[in-house]
């Protein structure tokens, strides 16, 4: 019996082959020709597409019944749809990344990111990179190539003004720990130019809502066109301080703010979450690395991520999750409280907060953080019983009273 031929190993660079010809044909009314041997292949790295778009060029004009133009599109369609596949292949890369980086557990937050085209958020390219490798400066990317933007790294959106699409491991750690489910509804204030209002609203899919607002009417007007195939997102252009809203399960800002507004605490219905940072405008001298800078130069600050969950009518557990730089949110600045921040701040970045109170009551030493109408206190909420208690389990806070060194984040915008 004839031994069966043993087929060549494949080069372990080479991962998919795309039958540039084949993607003519299909682009073409014309059926039952003879297709060539593939033109194209991509390699293992996501930047090492290389499709012979002469080859399928010439094909396609070789076709019998077709005028030049059409033999032209149909080559071009198959070169769009070979560059569609890499730009697919990238996005599948960069959620793998976002998941390990920011150990994301929620499988559907790697699925947004990975379903969510983040160009169409950022403008046209080459587009203004900034890298935690080096916070001080924006540099450009070579081309337009979409791949560009899936990447770890703050883009440009208004960069006179320090206004960036924020840096997704810090939002995907941020959804993480939101616990947004299907069927929900979520308010987001400062929206940008709303990448991550796409991230939510893939999250609470086509039964949930997302409002989502931003007070400059630029972004606003950008972010109406990028999220109109997300049909449950409705975009104002509004004061996010002062807008009204009905109850909601998941209250997100993007802006710091130095206190948590009455209005967001009270519209978080039962088990609803609020997320924003908590940040000042003053220096924290060593303890605030490169977040200050780079946070002050854009007319922000440091601080940390604040996570309040409602756990009764007037009870609401809080933690922060980890030191981060944003650009003021405003009216919801207030000077004392941000110096009287920065002195909290710079005792334990806020690792023995446990609750956030709203009762009257005088300052004591369980008040980490005593304002007007609110308190963050190292006292645990009486109904200490979490959204996600899984998380909670999963990842203690230090014993009332130990300073904790939270994870440290850089600037983020929107």
């Amino acid at each position: 019996m004839p031994k069966k031929q043993k087929r060549p190993e494949q080069s372990p660079s080479v991962t998919r082959s795309i039958d540039i010809a084949r993607l003519v044909q299909q682009a073409l009314p014309t059926r039952d020709l003879e297709v060539p041997k593939p033109l194209g292949s991509i390699e293992g790295g996501i930047y090492s597409l290389n499709v012979d778009v002469a080859g399928a060029l010439k094909f396609a004009r070789s076709l019998p019944g077709q005028t030049n133009h059409s033999r032209t599109h149909a080559a071009v369609q198959a070169s769009d749809g070979a560059q569609s596949h890499s730009v697919k292949r990238a996005q599948g890369w960069y959620a793998e990344e976002l998941r390990f980086t920011a150990r994301v557990r929620s499988a559907a937050v790697i699925k947004a990111f990975m379903n969510v085209p983040r160009e169409r958020f950022v403008g046209p390219g080459p587009w203004r990179i900034r890298s935690p490798m080096n916070m001080d400066e924006y540099w450009s990317t070579p081309n337009a190539d979409p791949r560009h933007v899936y990447h770890d790294v703050l883009i440009a959106l208004d960069e006179a003004r320090g206004i960036n699409n924020g840096q997704p491991s810090l939002w995907a750690r941020i959804f993480d720990h939101l616990d947004i489910k299907a069927g929900e509804q979520v308010l987001h204030l400062g929206c940008g130019t709303g990448y991550y209002s796409a991230i939510a609203a893939e999250l609470v899919g086509r039964t949930g809502r997302i409002r989502a607002v931003e007070i400059d009417a630029a972004l606003a007007k950008m972010a109406q066109v990028a999220l109109a195939p997300w049909p449950q997102i409705t975009v104002s252009h509004a004061d996010g301080a002062h807008v009204a809203f009905d109850p909601v399960d998941v209250v997100i800002a993007s802006a710091g703010a130095t206190h948590p507004l009455p209005s967001w605490l009270c519209g978080l219905r039962l088990g609803g979450r609020l997320l924003f940072p908590m940040t000042t405008a003053e220096s924290l001298g060593d303890a605030e690395l490169s977040t200050t800078k780079i946070a002050l130069s854009a007319g922000g600050g440091p601080g940390g991520l604040l996570l309040v969950i409602r756990q009764a009518k007037d009870e609401f557990s809080a933690r922060f999750l980890c030191r981060a730089g944003f650009i003021h949110f405003q009216g919801a600045r207030d000077q004392d409280a941000s110096r009287r921040l920065a002195a909290a701040l710079v005792r334990d970045w806020g690792g023995s907060v446990r609750s956030l109170r709203r009762d009257r009551h005088t300052e004591d030493e369980t008040c980490w953080l005593h304002g007007a109408g609110w308190c963050l206190s190292r006292r645990r909420p009486a109904s200490a019983v979490s959204h996600s208690p899984s998380r909670q389990q999963r990842e203690p806070v230090a014993r009332i009273g130990t300073a904790v060194d939270l994870p440290r984040r850089d600037l983020r915008g929107r």
